[in-house]
């Protein structure tokens, strides 16, 4: 056999998924140990109290990263079922109060779908329109709101743009109001300080895998107020009758482990991602045709989504391997489709199409960025010399 020259892999699809930490990973090989067993944490016996026991700390640890009451935290698959249960259920709950709700043009397939399928129960969505950058007007959203207006559902951190919503603004609004309001947070929880006590927020999605836990687990955080609630969608009992299912423990433990992680490293690992997103932008903005997508100012340094004018996007993934980046949306980069969020920023199919998302781990180093600004340089200048003339 010949030699083989291992390639060097360039993690930078963080949005999409990040590698679990070993310390996150331990925690979680270590309940499947013999030395270590546990029960069904419903069982009223000692290794179901053991379990039990496990999985309220685990709440504690989100609940102190994201500053809420523990009894506020619902554990669910991860923050697709969490927008589901809390956009079909806080909508289904409160339709006595309106059929009118509201969500933006730029959220996750994960919200989108859920209001579609509330128009099917004759519920009346209104999609707020974002500007070129990507930003939600709160005047418009206020003249989005009715008497009958009972939900509101807007992203905090945009998973292909990293534009940051005014999360605290639209909350304020909503409650004047006494309209129920949910965020979609994967993207900010446990990258982002988020203090639930000080925020009227009712309801926020997060998921584990964003932020160096485990995949398959998130949460639904649900504020224990007067009129601020879910119907379950589907049945069996447990966790406060919202979500019913045996807990996977060692899912849990993990996603703990990860808020605690997360709590004590917010602020370095912040730093971190902003001297590489820095390091690639500043290094790139002045090539030829290069457009950056979203806001600059209210925007997650974790993410940085630009596209290059003249490229095919499929073209310059390949040109660019082993750099692993996204084209937009995990959920649909193999599709093919241009990314609905950045036509929603006023790209052209060619610039939606032609858009690559880069963002940040905690793993990167600055030598990673250095390799990819000169390989996507020389990706670029090659692929522009093939180009047939016009």
């Amino acid at each position: 056999m010949g030699n083989i020259v291992k390639q060097k892999i360039i993690y930078l699809d963080n949005a999409a998924t990040t590698h679990i930490d070993p310390e996150v990973a331990d925690s979680m090989i270590a309940c499947f140990s013999r030395s270590h067993e546990l029960g069904n944490p419903s069982a009223n016996n000692l290794l179901g109290r053991r379990a039990h026991a496990a999985i309220e700390l685990a709440r504690e640890q989100v609940a102190t990263l994201i500053e809420a009451d523990p009894y506020e935290i619902i554990w669910t698959s991860g923050a697709t079922e969490s927008n589901n249960l809390a956009i079909l259920g806080a909508a289904r709950f409160r339709s006595h109060r309106g059929r009118h709700i509201i969500t933006s043009s730029t959220e996750h397939k994960a919200v989108i779908e859920p209001f579609s399928q509330l128009e099917k129960e004759d519920f009346c969505v209104t999609k707020i329109s974002c500007d070129d950058k990507g930003m939600i007007s709160l005047n418009d959203l206020e003249e989005a709101i009715t008497k009958e207006t009972q939900l509101v559902s807007i992203m905090h951190v945009n998973n292909e743009t990293g534009v940051i919503q005014n999360i605290e603004a639209i909350g304020n609004l909503c409650r004047k109001n006494d309209i129920l309001f949910h965020t979609d947070a994967a993207q900010s929880v446990g990258k982002l300080p988020i203090k639930l006590r000080d925020l009227n927020i009712d309801l926020l999605s997060f998921t584990a895998h964003k932020f160096y836990g485990p995949q398959g687990i998130g949460g639904l955080y649900i504020k224990k107020r007067s009129g601020c609630g879910v119907l379950p969608l589907f049945f069996g009992g447990e966790q406060q009758n919202a979500r019913p299912g045996t807990l996977p423990l060692h899912q849990i433990v993990g996603l703990g482990v990860a808020s605690k992680l997360a709590n004590l490293r917010l602020k370095d690992d912040y730093l971190h991602y902003k001297l590489l997103h820095d390091r690639l932008w500043n290094s790139l903005k002045n090539l030829a045709g290069i457009i950056r997508n979203g806001s600059e100012k209210f925007h997650f340094p974790g993410i940085l989504n630009i596209s290059i004018d003249d490229i095919d996007g499929e073209s310059l993934m390949l040109a660019l391997e082993p750099i692993c980046i996204s084209q937009g949306s995990a959920c649909n980069s193999k599709s093919g489709e241009s990314s609905f969020v950045l036509k929603a920023l006023g790209c052209s199919d060619m610039q939606a199409h032609s858009s690559i998302r880069f963002s940040f781990g905690r793993d990167n180093t600055i030598e990673d960025i250095d390799f990819v600004i000169n390989h996507y340089v020389s990706s670029v200048s090659k692929l522009r010399s093939l180009a047939p003339e016009i």
